[in-house]
């Protein structure tokens, strides 16, 4: 059986508030377009969660928000500024056949590349730019079998691609 894995930056926040506490930061007007756009395009490409699994933060829901998905978004505390380690834990807690999760920087970018056999000949794979998303398989039956170094990249791509 495949597991499907959309991995997914929040889009560009706001910064106008320095006195608003970094987890309730929202998106600015840029991010709003970028996950419009990023999730008709998921649509149109037909990979569509039916989980999804996003940091709790205030940008990420609003990522998750935007992209108008009909799967329930499960806010995870932990998953705020996760890093790597963590945010695999959380992913082998899945139980969707297709699972969106929406995280933060540095933790997704070390994520992907440690999931992947081989990353996608991509020049903004190695910094995930907001709102930047892959789409990797597993053979596997279970999220808890998964093993890093193991993930088929279907595909990469960013919002300046689309937009």
């Amino acid at each position: 059986m495949t597991k499907r894995l959309i991995l997914m930056r929040h889009a560009k926040s706001a910064w106008d508030d320095p006195r608003l506490p970094d987890v309730e930061r929202v998106l600015n007007a840029r991010g709003q377009q970028s996950a419009n756009a990023m999730g008709a395009w998921l649509k149109a490409q037909k990979y569509v969660p039916d989980q999804i699994m996003c940091s709790s933060a205030a940008r990420t829901m609003e990522t998750s928000d935007r992209l108008m998905f009909d799967a329930r978004i499960e806010p995870i505390d932990a998953l705020y500024l996760a890093p790597e380690g963590l945010m695999e834990q959380v992913l082998m807690s899945a139980f969707g056949d297709c699972v969106l999760i929406i995280g933060h920087n540095p933790g997704i970018t070390e994520f992907a590349a440690s999931l992947v056999i081989s990353p996608p000949e991509h020049t903004r794979f190695y910094d995930y730019p907001t709102c930047a998303t892959l789409i990797v398989d597993f053979d596997i039956e279970d999220w808890a079998e998964i093993i890093d170094g193991t993930g088929k990249v279907v595909d990469f791509i960013t919002p300046g691609e689309i937009l």
